[in-house]
């Protein structure tokens, strides 16, 4: 019997697998769900702990598998849906680690931002740095950053709101959400950039909340095992549906 092209979780979470190969596992991580635990809020849950508990648990997709380890490369913020990649084998971690660290992985995002920026396509080299508290925000600072930077296209406008292509040259955190704010466009649900955002601040919001209008929807790699380019896609058209696009 053929392993799903799924993953559903304890508490009713589907998970669709995007793609899938001996050493990789692609899946379309739903906004909500946190990767990093020493970020996570009281309304955000663990991702890695969830699929963990599940391969332990012997779940039908974990065991068609033969699942045993599953660790993710890479990181996309708690609220960001779409492609994530994660390694199924100890010995393949740290070559895809390095296709990160070293900038060979182009990634590709969707946002919807407020407004219509001026310009087609323009590139943002903004530096960033964390800031103090306890909140994991994120601020521009030209002095103390680190080097940064985002290349913007316009796809489409509507009603005062303009549907952007997004391509990360770098991999800081909240750096698409930062560089679209500082330039006056903040993207649609955005709590911590966006002073005009609907939404209510993460640790006192009740689902369901307005979701932040950001979504990864394109990896693309030269696998360092296969020998040849991969490029992983994960579905738009019900995120453009929601914003009117």
């Amino acid at each position: 019997m053929a392993s799903p092209k799924e993953i559903e979780l304890p508490d009713g979470t589907v998970i669709p697998i995007l793609y899938e190969d001996r050493a990789v596992f692609a899946i379309d991580k739903p906004g909500g769900w946190l990767l990093a635990p020493e970020s996570w809020d009281r309304t955000s849950r663990n991702l890695h702990l969830a699929l963990m508990s599940a391969i332990h648990a012997g779940d039908y997709w974990a065991r068609s598998r033969q699942l045993k380890f599953l660790r993710f490369v890479h990181r996309l913020d708690a609220d960001t849906s779409g492609v994530l990649l994660l390694v199924k084998k100890p010995g393949a971690v740290q070559a895809y680690t390095r296709l990160f660290e070293t900038r060979r992985v182009e990634k590709t995002y969707l946002a919807v931002v407020r407004g219509e920026p001026k310009h087609f396509s323009w590139s943002c080299r903004l530096k960033l740095a964390s800031r103090s508290g306890t909140t994991r925000r994120v601020k521009v600072d030209s002095r103390h950053g680190r080097e940064a930077e985002t290349l913007f296209r316009v796809l489409r406008t509507n009603r005062g709101r303009t549907l952007i292509e997004a391509r990360p040259l770098t991999g800081r955190t909240h750096q698409i959400r930062v560089h679209l704010a500082s330039s006056g466009h903040p993207v649609l649900g955005d709590v911590l950039y966006d002073a005009q955002s609907d939404n209510p601040q993460p640790e006192t919001r009740d689902p369901p909340f307005f979701p932040l209008a950001l979504r990864a929807v394109a990896l693309s790699y030269h696998d360092p095992f296969q020998k040849r380019t991969i490029r992983i896609e994960a579905p738009i058209h019900e995120f453009c549906q929601r914003f009117g696009f």
